[in-house]
C-alpha cells in the first residue's frame, strides 16, 4: 500500500478545488516542481497529478510542468486530466509517467479504453469520480448514468493497474473519507483500488490502512498541515 500526495495543477500553480468545482479553488504554490520535491524529500515514493486545465480542455496542458517534474524527481509518477488519446497516453508513458490515469474516455468509449489498456498493460488507472452514486465526467461537469460498481465489474478481466475512485463530495472538503464506498468497490473489484477524496488527519490513513486496498491519495490535508505526510507513510508502511 502506497500514499500519494497529491499535486493539482491549474494555469501553472498548485491548487484544490473544493468538491471539484472550479469555482472553488485554493491556491497553495506557485511552483508545483519545488512542491514535487518537498514531497519527496519527505518519503514519498509516489506522486498524483491532475492537470485541471486538461480535464476542462480534453488536452494535456501543463505537460512541461509535468515532464519537469519527471526530470527533476525520482518519484512514481501517475498523471491524469485530459488523457484522451492514445499518443498522448502513450508519449506520457515515453517520458517517464509511471501510470496514466484516464477517466472521461474511458467511460464515454469503453471499446477504445479496453484496447489501450491492453496495448498498455499495468501502465493504465481508470478513474471513477462518483458524485451522490454516479459517475461524473468531463471535469466533473457531467454526470453519466453508470455507478461504481457497474463499471468495476465490467473491467474485471482488464490488465489495469488500479482503479482510483474518488468521492466527489468529500474531495478537498476535509470531510473524512466514504469508508463503506471505498470497502465495497474495494471487495467488489478484481482491480486493485486506490482511494481518494475527504483524508483529513492520521485516523483516516488508519481507517483506510485496514481496507484491502492498493493506496490513498492525499492533497489538502498535507497541505493545510492536518497531516504529516512522513507519519502517513509509517502507517501504511506498517499495514
Amino acid at each position: 500500500m502506497d500514499v500519494l500526495p497529491a499535486i493539482d495543477i491549474r494555469e501553472g500553480k498548485a491548487v484544490r478545488l473544493l468538491q471539484g468545482n472550479y469555482d472553488q479553488q485554493i491556491d497553495y504554490a506557485h511552483d508545483p516542481v519545488g512542491v514535487a520535491k518537498q514531497f519527496e524529500e519527505l518519503g514519498a515514493k509516489w506522486l498524483h497529478i491532475v492537470d485541471l486545465d486538461g480535464a476542462l480542455e480534453g488536452r494535456i496542458v501543463n505537460l512541461p510542468i509535468i515532464e519537469r517534474i519527471l526530470k527533476e524527481t525520482s518519484l512514481k509518477v501517475e498523471v491524469g486530466g485530459g488523457l484522451r488519446t492514445t499518443e498522448v497516453i502513450a508519449s506520457l508513458l515515453e517520458t517517464g509517467a509511471s501510470r496514466c490515469v484516464v477517466g472521461t474516455r474511458a467511460l464515454e468509449d469503453m471499446a477504445w479504453f479496453e484496447e489501450v489498456v491492453r496495448q498498455f498493460p499495468g501502465k493504465l488507472a481508470l478513474g471513477l469520480d462518483a458524485r451522490e452514486g454516479r459517475l461524473a465526467v468531463r471535469g466533473w461537469k457531467e454526470e453519466t448514468r453508470d455507478t461504481a460498481l457497474q463499471i468495476v465489474e465490467r473491467v474485471a478481466d482488464w490488465p489495469l493497474a488500479a482503479i482510483i475512485y474518488t468521492d466527489i463530495g468529500r474531495d478537498g472538503m476535509l470531510l473524512g473519507p466514504n469508508i463503506e464506498a471505498i470497502k465495497v468497490i474495494a471487495e467488489f473489484s478484481h482491480v486493485p483500488v486506490i482511494a481518494s477524496g475527504g483524508v483529513t488527519d492520521i485516523n483516516d490513513v488508519r481507517e483506510l490502512a485496514k481496507l484491502p486496498i492498493l493506496g490513498i491519495i492525499i492533497g489538502r490535508a498535507i497541505y493545510e498541515r492536518q497531516l504529516y505526510l512522513p507519519e502517513a507513510l509509517e502507517v501504511v508502511a506498517a499495514a
